[in-house]
């Protein structure tokens, strides 16, 4: 309890803090602004708290998940275990001089499907919310943790966690954690939020493309675009990429590839991702929000080189507690 109060105390005085920066020093920049800029700071920029503690509203729903015991927890540096819940995270490297390309895999092997969870920046969801994946990942006593979809970027797209519904607006083909350790792609379009959670539906992340089904490189995904709203980039090309694969009931591979930084990693292109979850196992694999997001985080730091010469504040992480 006394670190779950520190870790409270903790994201409010971020929330102080950086709403204090943003009176500061965007104000004036509002005011001076055309009705144009001003649209656009408040849709992309502005917080839209809609629940303004998630810890609460989660223990409100009666929801909870699989916690484990991290009194005999065995680690290294490249591998954690406790309670049969495993990780091992490997940098991996291909290629020479600017055909360079670092990544980093984390094998997860889950003890219950509950163990793998999601988290809110600030502990808030809504739109523009965001804190860096390593500040999310200590404020909720993770052992691990990547960036997550990005949700709080867009308005649709399915989100429930953590057994949770918080949006059912269906706008694209999502990814779906069942409590059986099952994971698969869906379109969110042919159903609702309440009878995901029904069919057992734990987590689901809205961004994409799938890149892999039924073991198969998905056609065409190097021409896919997720996002077309103002201010968004192109997910084509070679990119820092984040996925999550399915290899097995409750074992996954999780994928950070660095990008944009010559000599050390290019990036890569979907195909390029999507191959490379073929290659290590995965049968079902997604695409998740990249570039300078794309981060892994484990045991207590950031493992990969995020694009941006340090992190990119995100709205949501999945984590393992530890």
């Amino acid at each position: 309890m006394a670190a779950h109060r520190e870790g409270r105390e903790r994201r409010e005085g971020r929330r102080r803090i950086a709403r204090r920066s943003f009176l500061i020093g965007g104000a004036a920049t509002v005011v001076a602004a055309g009705s144009a800029s001003a649209w656009a700071l408040d849709t992309y920029v502005v917080d839209h708290v809609e629940v303004a503690d998630v810890d609460a509203y989660e223990e409100a729903a009666g929801v909870t998940s699989t916690t484990l015991d991290t009194s005999e927890a065995v680690s290294t540096d490249d591998s954690w275990s406790a309670d049969g819940t495993t990780i091992t995270v490997t940098k991996k490297t291909t290629g020479s001089g600017n055909d360079t390309v670092t990544y980093f895999v984390a094998d997860v092997v889950l003890t219950d499907a509950t163990v793998l969870r999601s988290a809110f920046a600030n502990n808030e969801f809504g739109e523009n919310v965001i804190e860096k994946t390593s500040a999310i990942a200590k404020d909720n006593d993770a052992v691990f943790a990547i960036n997550g979809d990005y949700y709080g970027f867009r308005s649709t797209g399915m989100v429930i966690r953590n057994g949770v519904i918080y949006r059912d607006k269906g706008a694209r083909e999502g990814l779906a954690f069942y409590r059986d350790g099952e994971v698969v792609v869906y379109d969110e379009t042919a159903t609702t939020a309440q009878e995901l959670v029904d069919a057992g539906v734990w987590n689901t992340l809205s961004f994409g493309p799938p890149l892999l089904e039924n073991g198969e490189v998905v056609d065409g995904i190097d021409e896919v675009e997720v996002d077309t709203n103002f201010g968004n980039h192109s997910i084509q090309g070679e990119q820092p990429r984040t996925g999550i694969g399915f290899v097995d009931t409750n074992h996954l591979v999780l994928v950070v590839v660095d990008g944009r930084d010559k000599g050390y990693s290019r990036g890569v292109t979907m195909t390029e991702f999507a191959s490379l979850m073929q290659d290590l196992g995965a049968v079902t694999a997604y695409n998740l929000d990249g570039g300078g997001s794309s981060t892994m985080y484990f045991q207590g730091d950031v493992v990969n080189r995020p694009s941006n010469g340090g992190e990119r504040g995100t709205s949501d992480i999945l984590y393992v507690a530890g």
